[in-house]
């Protein structure tokens, strides 16, 4: 079994930083490169691509609303051209940075307060589906199972990966608790590894409130602006191999189900 660790990167701006990129990049297989709206700017950018290329990594767009002050965490309601020219605009800043350094851009993933309204609005999802596809259609879109984002990417003929969140609550319809509730966030290290392995051994998620629903699983998102970060990913990354399976990044594991 082939498994990919994504983490999102390059989330600092300027002189500040957010996380510890470098060690991140040591550990997980897929990079989300946030694309200078929510976080980010073109030397950022530039820096974590190429240490993504160095170690191997895969590299995909971290599309958000323009929303520096908020971490792109506050919903923002813009019109169908502004979502689409939105998307647009980042995927294409982040593939010139990436083939200046010839390193292939393999996906998209949404941040913030953008993708949790992908995942629940049909609309928005379809909206930004459509700008990717625009775009390139060989990019995967990295997304919740049971969504609206999921369901219009599969619809637009796009490749999807299946991601669970690793330290993250799920609500009975299988998107994610808001980070205004208690216990959406799971911050020990411990408890996020073992609903990790009882994930990918059941193929099942559980519910906040303990209702379980099956799953197919490509990929795990661990959250590279928390605390300890690089330390809980290499726990993931261990019970992950332990368990049998091989981390790879969501290109190759994407590629495998991919008739020859």
């Amino acid at each position: 079994m082939k498994i990919d660790i994504n983490c999102d990167l390059g989330e600092g701006f300027g002189a500040y930083r957010m996380g510890d990129d470098e060690a991140l990049l040591r550990v997980i297989s897929s990079a989300n490169v946030a694309c200078g709206f929510h976080a980010g700017d073109p030397v950022i950018m530039d820096r974590t691509v190429r240490c993504a290329k160095k170690s191997g990594v895969d590299v995909g767009a971290h599309i958000g609303f323009s929303d520096l002050q908020g971490f792109g965490r506050r919903a923002m309601q813009l019109d169908t051209k502004e979502l689409e020219t939105m998307t647009l605009y980042q995927l294409g800043a982040l593939r010139g940075i990436a083939s200046a350094v010839e390193k292939p851009m393999t996906h998209v993933t949404f941040h913030g307060a953008l993708g949790n309204m992908s995942f629940a609005d049909a609309a928005l999802a379809e909206t930004l589906v459509r700008a990717v596809k625009s775009f390139d259609r060989a990019l995967i879109v990295i997304a919740p199972p049971m969504t609206e984002l999921h369901r219009a990417a599969t619809k637009a003929g796009l490749p999807v990966a299946n991601v669970v969140f690793a330290d993250r609550a799920y609500d009975d319809q299988g998107l994610l608790v808001s980070r205004k509730l208690p216990g959406a966030v799971i911050k020990d290290p411990d408890e996020v590894t073992s609903r990790i392995i009882r994930m990918l051994e059941d193929r099942t998620i559980t519910s906040i409130s303990g209702k379980r629903m099956p799953v197919s699983i490509h990929s795990i998102l661990v959250h590279g602006d928390t605390d300890g970060a690089s330390v809980l990913a290499t726990l993931v990354r261990d019970r992950i191999e332990c368990a049998g399976a091989v981390v790879a990044p969501v290109s190759e594991v994407i590629a495998t189900e991919v008739p020859a």
